[in-house]
């Protein structure tokens, strides 16, 4: 008998047990269901969801917000009208979540702000484990705009979601085949060929072998250049000079001609000093004054002087006119003077060599007495 109720102690102390557990169970899944704050939400994911389970944590950057409450299809939580399309919408998953407002805080935005300004639901990993979980975050809205309204009206408030970073990196490689599908392969291949051919004979045979021969031919003058050169002898010589310039100028002459340049410098300023002085003084402003006086009279002389220049070659044709007639009478005159003093010339010369023929008229003597 003793026996007997020890063994039933037993059994219902693993009863109790057995309950307490399933009700901490179903305490632990509805906890944030039932917890102050909490509220309901729900998203509609286009990819497999393999990994995400009920209880699994809802995260806004890593930070655990919530809980997921309930997983389903959505032709099964929302039928499509009786004879209607099956639409891509129909053939997404149903996620609800219950998120904890409290531990987003007051000053959050309301939900349809949160969403124009980039709120998303995406499926997560964690780790390599294979366990999934609801990431809330903020990306950029032109990149993933909203999608449109579904075709029913959520229960609950609606979070649009995004691909997933696995789900992206597949479409990604999923447009990589295609394009590697719709490329010309053998095509490229054999041009790679091609190519690798041409390549071979220009570098045994081709114009750059010569490239590659001369380019080494170089680097072996160069390199010989190199090792005739007395680089540590120049070296020497660089740093004697460099010595010698530091020298020179640390020297007083140096410093002579530089204290002479700042004296010729402080000149020079005085000089433009003056010039300006000049330039701005009454005297200089009253020579301007009146070079521009004597500029308009000189603009007005030269308006006048086509009238001017007009009238000079009026009496310079007249002065030509009247010298042309007085040719003209002069021509005879100068004619009958030039006869007359050739008569005076024979009328001297005779009266020089016979004075006595020319006043006594005798004739002269023979030409044999002479």
């Amino acid at each position: 008998m003793p026996q007997t109720q020890r063994l039933y102690l037993r059994v219902g102390t693993l009863v109790v047990a057995g309950l307490a557990l399933a009700v901490g169970f179903v305490l632990f899944l509805t906890a944030d269901r039932f917890a102050r704050g909490a509220e309901i939400y729900e998203t509609y994911i286009q990819e497999s969801v393999q990994g995400l389970d009920v209880g699994a944590a809802v995260r806004y950057r890593g930070v655990a917000v919530g809980r997921v409450a309930e997983i389903g299809l959505v032709s099964a939580e929302y039928r499509r009208p009786e004879g209607g399309p099956f639409l891509a919408a129909f053939q997404r998953v149903l996620v609800r979540f219950t998120v904890d407002n409290t531990r987003i805080g007051a000053g959050a935005p309301s939900l349809e702000e949160a969403v124009r300004i980039g709120l998303r639901a995406r499926l997560a990993a964690q780790g390599i484990t294979g366990v999934n979980y609801i990431e809330l975050d903020f990306v950029d809205p032109e990149r993933f705009p909203p999608p449109p309204p579904p075709p029913w009206t959520p229960r609950f408030p609606y979070i649009p979601s995004i691909p997933s970073t696995v789900a992206q990196v597949q479409d990604a490689a999923q447009v990589l085949l295609q394009r590697l599908d719709a490329a010309d392969l053998p095509g490229l291949l054999a041009n790679i060929n091609g190519f690798v051919t041409e390549l071979r004979e220009q570098t045994r045979e081709g114009e750059l072998a010569v490239v590659v021969r001369e380019a080494a031919e170089l680097l072996r003058d160069l390199r010989g250049e190199v090792e005739r050169a007395d680089i540590p002898a120049t070296l020497a010589e660089l740093r004697g000079v460099a010595a010698e310039a530091r020298a020179l100028l640390a020297s007083e002459e140096v410093h002579a001609t530089l204290a002479s340049a700042a004296e010729a410098m402080a000149e020079l300023r005085a000089a433009a000093a003056g010039a300006r002085a000049v330039a701005e003084s009454e005297e200089l402003r009253q020579l301007l004054a009146n070079a521009s006086a004597a500029a308009a009279e000189l603009r007005r002389a030269a308006q006048r002087l086509p009238a001017t220049l007009a009238s000079i070659e009026a009496g310079v044709r007249t002065a030509r006119s009247a010298s042309t007639d007085l040719q003209a009478d002069l021509v005879p005159i100068l004619r009958d003077m030039r006869t007359a003093i050739g008569n005076l010339r024979d009328a001297t010369e005779l009266l020089r060599r016979y004075p006595g023929q020319a006043i006594f008229g005798a004739p002269p003597p023979p030409e044999g007495r002479r």
